[in-house]
């Protein structure tokens, strides 16, 4: 029992936040933007856009503080954006 059990800044619960944001931001761009899915992932892409943009912007806030990825967490906020741009792309014509 030689090693410490004081947790390092590499095992931070923000280390998740990149791969999170990068996961749920390429849902909501795949969902969005391949036609074949848009109406049966609907729901799920809606909700998952705004997440990915917001974890994303956490990610990248920690990221630039040494704790977790950088390219992860921007590459995630930007498939959030491009599945927040689908969505608001896709309803526009029907706004008042």
């Amino acid at each position: 029992m030689s090693e410490s059990t004081v947790s390092a800044r590499s095992d931070s619960p923000a280390v998740a936040l990149g791969p999170t944001a990068l996961v749920l931001g390429l849902f909501s761009a795949v969902g969005t933007w391949v036609p074949a899915l848009v109406l049966v992932t609907l729901p799920w892409t809606i909700i998952a856009g705004p997440l990915a943009i917001a974890l994303g912007a956490m990610g990248v806030h920690h990221a630039r503080r040494g704790v977790g990825r950088l390219w992860t967490a921007i590459v995630g906020t930007a498939l959030g954006v491009m599945g927040i741009g689908g969505i608001t792309a896709l309803f526009w014509p029907f706004g008042g």
